[in-house]
């Protein structure tokens, strides 16, 4: 078997939207996927994830609430260049900053991945459970969207990824 692909949500959902990559991962747990794809829910370890990450993976997707100033729900597809500085918020005690993340897994020495970041504009992110509505209904196409990256990978698919709005 080659290398798997790991599906990595992110998030905290005590935090109303930014849970949407937990969400995220819940629904696809759900689904018959493949031998060699594997789901994980990382929640706010950003160490566990950056370990993870140095493992031998074909591609990794990390889903995350992604602020870019869109429509809350609208949907992103992010390659992040590997050897650029990091960018993110500054994460803190209750919160994984995934440019962190990566910067934590290069500073470890490994060789990351292809990674991909399937992205939700949070409409809000306070401290209270559950989805707004807006990016709620993103979860279905976010799914959908994430299997679609995993099939395109698992049939050797490298091609760049523009990214991507809905």
């Amino acid at each position: 078997m080659s290398a798997p692909v790991l599906i990595a949500g992110v998030g905290n959902v005590f935090f109303a939207d930014d849970g949407f990559g937990v969400e995220v991962v819940r629904r696809l747990a759900e689904e018959a996927l493949p031998a060699d794809v594997e789901v994980t829910d990382f929640g706010i370890g950003g160490l566990q994830l950056a370990l993870r990450l140095l493992d031998p993976l074909r591609l990794a997707v990390i889903v995350d609430a992604l602020p870019r100033g869109g429509a809350p729900g609208a949907l992103y597809v992010v390659e992040p260049a590997l050897d650029a500085a990091p960018e993110g918020t500054g994460g803190g005690a209750h919160a994984m900053d995934v440019g962190a993340v990566l910067a934590t897994a290069r500073a470890m020495g490994g060789k990351l991945p292809r990674i991909l970041i399937v992205g939700c504009e949070p409409g809000a992110i306070q401290a209270r459970m559950g989805l707004g509505d807006a990016v709620e209904a993103a979860v279905g196409p976010a799914v959908r969207l994430v299997r679609e990256l995993v099939d395109r990978a698992l049939m050797g698919d490298v091609a760049p990824v523009e990214e991507a709005r809905s």
